[in-house]
């Protein structure tokens, strides 16, 4: 039970760290446009990455039970917690593509959210799916919160880790938590 609540609040810092990536770029690559276009854009750049966490929480899910691969994604949670340490930590943004006014096509501005989405989408499942081990009913749980911030809170989430700069550390630590505990997991087959 213990376990359990330590997992829920691990994937709710890692939700609250990584889930405001997608929003920033879709609004930013949205507020180039009417208001008819914006939000058709913001539309089809949520519906995108919510399809894209469900097919990485599903592949996933499925990998880290290979012994092994718990060590490479807990290498990449590593890369992807020295990245946030630079850019939400240090408040770096320059991860985040500026779509530029002659780019200012519809399918253009889908295309430059789709790719975001793949980047940012993975980052967050590995994350979730790292700290939820064996426990499916959690990782859902972290898959539905993430579109849920993504969709609705994820502005205010990237204010609030500008403005309170403990949130970020907590998130931090959270994702390196969970990439330290899945590289000892599979370690210690091999100890």
């Amino acid at each position: 039970m213990i376990e359990e609540i330590i997992i829920f609040f691990q994937i709710i810092l890692i939700d609250l760290v990584l889930a405001g990536d997608n929003a920033i770029i879709i609004g930013m690559v949205a507020s180039q446009f009417d208001s008819k276009l914006r939000k058709k854009i913001i539309f089809w750049g949520i519906a995108f990455a919510i399809v894209l966490r469900i097919i990485f929480t599903l592949i996933t899910a499925y990998l880290l039970q290979i012994n092994g691969l718990k060590t490479i994604g807990g290498l990449l949670l590593l890369y992807i917690a020295y990245k946030l340490y630079k850019d939400v930590i240090k408040n770096n943004n320059s991860n985040i593509q500026k779509s530029k006014a002659s780019d200012s096509t519809f399918f253009k501005a889908i295309m430059t959210v789709i790719i975001a989405d793949v980047s940012m989408s993975l980052d967050n499942v590995l994350g979730v799916a790292g700290a939820a081990k064996d426990h499916y009913v959690l990782l859902v749980f972290g898959l539905i919160l993430s579109i849920i911030l993504m969709a609705t809170v994820a502005t205010i989430i990237s204010k609030w880790i500008k403005k309170y700069k403990w949130i970020g550390w907590l998130g931090l630590f959270a994702i390196l938590a969970v990439a330290v505990d899945l590289i000892y997991s599979d370690l210690k087959i091999f100890i």
